[in-house]
């Protein structure tokens, strides 16, 4: 069993003995978080990976080598400076080689976590070697209980052998933490949910919003019989987060528009701008790298690691005068392929001097600022987040991300309350700075 929940601290001198502490100190992440394949032992219809886990012939299906998987751990830690890891496959416990892998991170400084569904850690013997190998901890999924669990990932007894897992988890002396991802059927259960989080001691409950990433873009996937309004999900996820923070356990919720749950739980949601200031989410910078298919195949070699200043810029749109210029630039780069790669580096280049400064807060520093754009980019271009008219005048607006594209164009942006406190709010942090948030004894030099 996982050790009693200290007190909040702030930034002093903290007791070296103890297992983590909680903090209302926010600064950037180190984690960084690798894909060793999509094949698993389930097949959640909500997987962001379900068609390379189905497909044994996608380049991302089957697991990579050991010697891949030691290469991208050690340039996170030589290049990006992180200092923890999210390990995930598909299923990662089901990779060979996992616990020489375990044992390289944390060689390495490298603190290593699974995202696992703890199925396979229903024979303890293996969470036993997972824990002297130098597991850190386990994220385990609980994407619902009983005959509700068996039906979402596709398994029947599934539910039954990862409560085995659980108990062999704990047993073991592993800490946990839950990840849940907010779709239709969980919800009557999450209540449920936040009391077993309670009751095996878990650290951390992470709530995500049904969101269509990966595979999950494909048209038709998504609709409204499996896919909960933000209104519907919102009384559900009030009161679980209620028993959550009862029985002290963190709770983030990922993907959700600040106005859609109650003020109390503000400081508990984290879209794109938060995410950077969870110690247990993904270091955008590192994430930018990881993310990109060779970095999730078994074969062939790393791609370059990439830049987040050099990543971070939103394409302008050339108008008037300069227009014809650009169309006579896109017709050459057409007929000479050659002149596309400094094409991409002049019109980088253009986006950046033309994308105005005078947007960053003053109340952050350089590197939080470009963690904000970059924050920005992803909710805006890659995800198209849209704000209704009631976002207009809300008070919130620049924190808050909105409404996912996707669901926007299933359900439209209606439900949005504009929030008002008699000021804009800028800062990211705004909300989050009053959460108490766990950090491991590792992180203490750096974190706290």
């Amino acid at each position: 069993m996982a050790a009693n929940k200290p007190a909040l601290t702030q930034k002093f001198v903290v007791d070296p003995t103890l297992d983590f502490v909680k903090t209302t100190t926010r600064t950037i992440t180190r984690r960084g978080v690798m894909w060793l394949g999509q094949t698993c032992n389930i097949r959640c219809h909500f997987c962001y990976f379900l068609d390379r886990i189905n497909s044994t012939d996608h380049p991302e299906h089957a697991f990579m080598t050991i010697e891949k998987a030691k290469r991208i751990c050690s340039t996170l830690v030589d290049v990006y400076d992180n200092n923890a890891i999210d390990i995930q496959g598909g299923e990662p416990t089901l990779f060979r080689h996992i616990n020489e892998l375990v044992e390289h991170c944390r060689t390495i400084g490298l603190m290593p976590t699974l995202i696992t569904n703890a199925i396979a850690l229903q024979d303890l013997r293996r969470c036993v070697a997972l824990k002297d190998a130098g597991i850190r901890d386990l994220l385990v999924s609980v994407q619902g209980l009983d005959d509700t669990y068996d039906s979402i990932v596709g398994v029947k007894g599934a539910a039954v052998k990862q409560r085995h897992g659980l108990e062999n988890i704990i047993t073991a002396g592993i800490p946990i933490r839950f990840n849940s991802v907010l779709s239709k059927p969980i919800l009557p259960q999450l209540e449920r949910i936040a009391q077993l989080a309670v009751d095996v001691n878990a650290r951390v409950v992470n709530f995500l919003a049904f969101n269509p990433f990966e595979d999950q873009q494909i048209a038709g996937k998504r609709n409204a019989t499996n896919v909960p309004r933000y209104s519907e999900v919102s009384p559900y996820l009030n009161a679980a987060m209620d028993i959550l923070g009862n029985g002290n356990v963190e709770c983030n919720v990922r993907y959700f528009p600040l106005c859609m749950v109650a003020e109390r739980h503000r400081k508990s949601m984290f879209n794109f701008q938060q995410l950077p200031y969870d110690v247990h989410e993904w270091d955008y910078a590192s994430w930018s790298w990881t993310g990109q298919q060779p970095q999730r195949m078994k074969w062939g070699d790393c791609s370059p690691v990439s830049d987040l200043a050099k990543e971070t810029y939103a394409p302008i749109q050339y108008k008037g005068a300069a227009k014809p210029i650009a169309d006579v630039a896109r017709k050459l780069v057409t007929k000479y392929p050659g002149l596309r790669g400094p094409a991409r580096k002049v019109h980088m280049s253009v986006s950046k001097l033309l994308q105005a400064k005078s947007d960053h807060s003053a109340e952050l520093s350089p590197k939080e600022n470009l963690y904000r754009d970059n924050a920005r980019l992803r909710s805006t271009q890659h995800c198209r987040y849209q704000y209704d008219r009631a976002c207009n005048t809300c008070d919130l607006r620049r924190i808050c991300d909105g409404f996912h594209g996707d669901y926007a164009a299933l359900f439209g942006t209606d439900e949005a309350k504009g929030v008002q406190l008699g000021k804009q709010v800028d800062n990211p942090k705004y909300f989050i700075g009053e959460q108490e948030k766990v950090v491991e004894k590792e992180d203490f030099e750096w974190a706290l």
